[in-house]
């Protein structure tokens, strides 16, 4: 993969002298043109593996995968439609249970209950949290059927 970005620096970010950036960045590779005398501007480029996990590249492989198909590309179109329509209803779920009276009150302890449980369960001692990641694996692989 290559990627290629162009970035234009205003005069305060850059060094007092501009010949001094422009030898500093010579040793690298990358291409400056001079534009307005007020800036430099530079274009770098990385060629390489990027360094995403793993496990995000596995769920763009898989939605590649499904997409290749003409039969699943449906499928995939209503799981995405019944995503946002989801996402939709949630929130105005959310709104209507805000607006009444005690609810959210309630609703906000519980949360802070559940929080220091989660945190006290999993987070604080280092044998949890190995748990904790082998249950969010165990269920990513079974999401994506692997």
């Amino acid at each position: 993969m290559a990627y290629s970005f162009l970035a234009s620096l205003p005069p305060p970010l850059l060094v007092h002298r501009k010949e001094a950036l422009v030898r500093a960045l010579n040793r690298f590779p990358v291409s400056i043109s001079r534009g307005r005398q007020s800036s430099l501007a530079f274009v770098a480029k990385a060629t390489g593996e990027s360094s995403e996990s793993s496990t995000s590249l596995s769920i763009v492989k898989s939605v590649q995968n499904v997409w290749s198909d003409p039969e699943d590309r449906f499928a995939l179109v209503g799981l995405g439609f019944a995503a946002i329509v989801a996402l939709w209803a949630s929130t105005n779920l959310i709104t209507i249970i805000d607006k009444l009276p005690l609810i959210p009150g309630v609703f906000e302890f519980i949360g802070i209950l559940y929080s220091w449980w989660f945190i006290y369960r999993y987070l604080l001692f280092k044998p949890n949290r190995e748990e904790l990641l082998q249950i969010i694996e165990s269920s990513v692989s079974a999401v994506l059927g692997q």
